[in-house]
């Protein structure tokens, strides 16, 4: 594929808002995730949540106004992004501009509240609940549109863990296509109890705070998380970029990924190739990592398989929480980071490595010179997508 120059990104996790806070944690080791309860009387866990979403949309947009709209909005008004954007419409135009968002739960926690709120004798949700504009599944590429003043193509990809790393491959595919000239994509989730219980119900929330690739790692910690990035064909100078893109599909188990890691392999396997790079190329890999026995372990076959022990990969996991929808976009966000700051870093959390698993693990964050770094993100049921990005040069 022709490269991508990602000219601008921004990340809001559970480690602060904006890139400069990311960066920060990555540096030093400070995690985001901490242990408590999301809401009063909900389990406990540790968990990763975004600070000072409470205050509501300003009232032009109140009836948008949700958890996942909130912190969709917030992470947009950050690192200029919404300044770049405008630069951007006034060079395609607001019609030629994808929109790209990649999400798993949307506003559901709103319809939690509805639910609270109902009138339990005639079995009816409050007349304040707008389905449309808080808990549709199209929410917030449609809310994204709205505040950025555009109206191209606009697509909503759901496919769990893997959502909005998908979006990098939707819109290179829509700018070939000539649908639009250039994108904004990105992916949003916010937390709530659907989620947690969720997730807890098929014994896969880690009482403790999640260890990547840990001997005695048992599960995932959750998070929320919003970030977006502008992909456009047109070389920009020092900017990172989109190189290749693979996906596939397990087709094993509704929940639990091929334990040889054969859908993973090709989904890393698809990105190579449409970059036309070789494995020995890739200085870095970020792996999806969830902490679980599971997934670590058939992600750890697939990458030995094509790569050996050798490149250097960790789950960045440790600092976010799994940001579930929105994990592709803050993985890929980490990438950039890499790239341009000269930095590989550790597996968070991780205290002894399990044995069986034979990659290149980092333990230690580490300067390096990085040209090109493979982000993976397998969703739940088996649907992968990794991600290579490199220098434009």
């Amino acid at each position: 594929m022709k490269p991508l120059a990602v000219s601008h990104y921004t990340v809001t996790t559970a480690c602060g808002r904006g890139n400069a806070a990311l960066l920060d944690a990555l540096r030093s080791g400070r995690t985001g995730l901490h242990h408590g309860q999301f809401e009063a009387g909900a389990m406990d866990s540790w968990f990763g949540a975004v600070d000072q979403l409470d205050e509501p949309l300003p009232e032009e947009h109140a009836g948008w106004d949700c958890r996942v709209n909130r912190l969709l909005a917030a992470t947009l008004q950050q690192d200029g992004f919404m300044q770049a954007v405008a630069s951007l419409r006034e060079r395609y135009g607001a019609a030629r501009i994808g929109v790209f968002v990649g999400t798993s739960t949307s506003g559901v926690q709103q319809a939690e509240f509805a639910y609270r709120d109902r009138d339990r004798a005639g079995n009816r949700l409050p007349q304040w609940f707008d389905y449309n504009h808080t808990q549709s599944i199209h929410v917030p590429a449609e809310f994204a549109r709205l505040l950025l003043g555009l109206s191209g193509c606009c697509m909503t990809i759901s496919t769990a863990c893997s959502s909005s790393a998908k979006v990098f491959a939707a819109a290179a595919r829509a700018i070939r296509a000539g649908l639009c000239d250039a994108a904004v994509v990105g992916g949003v989730d916010s937390l709530c109890l659907t989620t947690l219980y969720g997730f807890n119900s098929l014994q896969l929330v880690s009482p403790e705070i999640c260890r990547p690739a840990d001997a005695r790692r048992n599960g995932i910690s959750i998070g929320e998380a919003g970030g977006f990035a502008i992909v456009d064909p047109q070389w920009v100078a020092d900017a990172p970029a989109l190189l290749g893109y693979g996906e596939s599909g397990d087709a094993h188990h509704m929940s639990t990924p091929d334990p040889e890691g054969r859908g993973a392999r090709a989904a890393m396997q698809g990105a190579l190739d449409s970059a036309g790079v070789a494995p020995k190329a890739v200085d870095y890999i970020n792996l999806h990592g969830t902490a679980t026995q599971a997934n670590d372990l058939a992600e750890d076959r697939a990458v030995y398989a094509l790569f050996g022990g050798v490149v250097p990969c960790s789950s960045t996991k440790g600092w976010s929480g799994h940001t579930l929808g929105a994990a592709g976009m803050v993985e890929a966000a980490v990438a950039m980071l890499c790239i341009e700051h000269g930095l590989i870093p550790q597996s968070l959390n991780t205290e002894e490595l399990d044995p069986l698993l034979r990659g290149a693990i980092v333990t230690r964050t580490r300067a390096a010179g990085i040209e090109r770094v493979l982000s993976n993100s397998f969703g739940f049921g088996g649907s992968n997508c990794s991600l290579l990005f490199g220098r434009l040069t």
